[in-house]
């Protein structure tokens, strides 16, 4: 497994809830759905090398 960054993030309490609530429902901790959706986000927008997309991948719904 890939080596994890961690990093303190400050979120709005409302953002914090409706992450936390979207997680639930995917079955992810919240610290994973962001990561998720950061992926998805870099993903999308070309900013993550080939190397880096099959890094730290996980099935979906999964973190």
């Amino acid at each position: 497994m890939a080596e994890r960054k961690p990093f303190l993030l400050r979120l709005d309490p409302k953002i914090y809830e409706g992450l936390q609530r979207w997680a639930a429902e995917e079955f992810r901790s919240v610290n994973g759905q962001i990561e998720y959706l950061l992926r998805q986000l870099l993903e999308r927008e070309g900013r993550l090398s080939r190397r880096d997309r099959s890094r730290g991948e996980r099935p979906e719904g999964r973190e």
